[in-house]
């Protein structure tokens, strides 16, 4: 039976708690196209109905509700994609760990190979010349 051998990313995995997770959720919506994109449709509608809005305008030019909405997504998301960006950097140096110590590993394989392989050509170096012996004194 093959053990399933648990590397350093599911090891990583399991470590985040609650609060990690939804900071990478909230740093990977925050960092795509469809968040921008939703933003900014969320932007144009705000402007539209309070520049044109025939019946209430409840946040005039310049928006200033518009900016304090802005500043407080703002003063949330910086923290929250640093923290994101902090375990990303803590990924990363334990993979350079781990590819490391495989790096490592794999060449003390290598060096056993080889002196093993060493080994075996010095065994048949040696009974080539014990069999060219042979046949010299066979021979003479």
């Amino acid at each position: 039976m093959e053990t399933e051998k648990i590397t350093w990313h599911d090891k990583h995995l399991k470590s985040l708690t609650f609060g990690d997770r939804l900071s990478d959720a909230v740093a990977n919506g925050m960092g795509s196209w469809r968040f921008i994109i939703i933003q900014t449709v969320f932007v144009i509608i705000w402007m539209s109905l309070n520049v044109i809005g025939f019946i209430h305008h409840w946040d005039v030019y310049p928006f200033i509700l518009l900016n304090l909405i802005f500043s407080t997504q703002a003063a949330y998301a910086a923290p929250i994609i640093m923290m994101s960006q902090n375990r990303q950097s803590k990924r990363d140096r334990q993979q350079a760990q781990e590819d490391y110590q495989t790096n490592i590993d794999a060449k003390q394989e290598i060096e056993a190979l080889q002196t093993h392989l060493t080994a075996i050509e010095i065994q048949k170096l040696d009974k080539i010349i014990i069999l060219l012996e042979e046949m010299k004194k066979n021979t003479g």
